[in-house]
């Protein structure tokens, strides 16, 4: 048996969140929808005119809040990323350590610098918007590869952040190639449309001759297609993939096996957030799989898990409302 079930790299951030509406977002200048990547000049402008009415500060970054999720459903988990030792750094490395979740940040001394944050923007429609500065994040590099984490676990995941820095993509490739000579399964989430947009080349390339498991929202997945036609993006990602998850929002989710189609159908709930939808689904239906359940179980399990999260503020579930959420699935209720 392996040590994990999944090992996951990623850049690691600070969230702090913001209600706004989009006629502040035009006035702060902010693309509503996306993640931006912005410098620290202007992240600290950016706070510096919103002052103290952030909603919420929590350990974030995509592929942290999918590791988490994990672990609150009783995963083992991996996660390599990097995050300086100031205040922020700290805070990260402590949540990261009680959501149960292993990390080379317990075992090594924390560089200098300053620890990424990302500024969400929540508006009246449940959309987020993101602007991002990176700091240490963004130095992020094959080094920071635990080889023998991933040698020991059942999967690995990538985020797609990872393709806005060649040293990033380039972990991200290693940590790939490392996974494949070991016949453990790949995954990775495509993260943002402009991810996609801006970097497609080395999002291709972080996908390689293709990856066991691909993730996308519909979005994300037509930028890749360069289509508004979801079945053109379906096509190209059952050659990118052997098996995907296309999230659609109140659609629901497109499903690809390996050899079926299969859409699930959304809960019906209020949405007020989507902040960590994506990361959570991905979670629970990886979660799902480790746990030997069918493609279409662990689905149904991702459609759950991401219909409760967007119905309250935040990028990730508490622990005990994960454990809730699971008990229910698992008993049929």
């Amino acid at each position: 048996m392996k040590k994990y079930d999944v090992y996951a790299i990623g850049n690691a951030l600070v969230d702090i969140e913001y209600h706004a509406t989009p006629k502040r977002l035009a006035e702060l200048n902010i693309d509503k929808g996306v993640m931006t990547l912005i410098d620290e000049q202007r992240q600290n402008s950016l706070i510096a005119q919103l002052g103290e009415s952030h909603e919420s500060m929590a350990c974030g970054g995509s592929a942290a809040n999918t590791i988490i999720a994990l672990a609150q459903m009783g995963a083992k988990t991996h996660l390599d990323c990097r995050v300086s030792g100031d205040m922020t750094g700290q805070i990260f490395a402590r949540d990261l350590h009680s959501s149960g979740v292993h990390s080379s940040l317990d075992s090594r001394p924390l560089p200098s610098g300053v620890t990424g944050k990302c500024l969400v923007f929540v508006t009246p429609d449940a959309d987020r918007t993101m602007n991002t500065f990176l700091g240490v994040s963004a130095e992020l590099d094959t080094d920071d590869i635990d080889t023998e984490a991933i040698k020991h676990s059942n999967a690995i995941y990538i985020e797609g952040y990872l393709a806005s820095a060649d040293n990033t993509r380039d972990a991200a490739i290693e940590a790939r190639r490392i996974a494949e000579r070991r016949k453990i399964m790949t995954s990775l989430t495509l993260s943002d449309p402009n991810m996609v947009k801006f970097f497609r080349a080395s999002i291709e390339a972080m996908i390689g001759d293709g990856v066991d498991l691909l993730f996308a929202n519909e979005d994300e997945a037509m930028e890749l297609a360069q289509s508004d036609n979801l079945r053109d993006a379906v096509q190209l990602f059952k050659k990118l993939a052997r098996k995907f998850a296309i999230t659609r929002g109140s659609k629901g989710a497109l499903l690809f096996d390996g050899v079926m189609e299969v859409e699930i159908a959304a809960q019906p709930v209020k949405a007020i957030d989507t902040l960590g939808a994506g990361d959570l689904f991905a979670g629970a239906l990886l979660y799902g799989l480790s746990q030997d359940m069918s493609f279409h179980r662990a689905g149904d399990l991702a459609t759950l898990a991401a219909s409760r999260i967007v119905t309250q503020y935040g990028p990730r579930l508490r622990a005990d409302q994960t454990r809730a959420l699971l008990a229910a699935f698992s008993s049929g209720n």
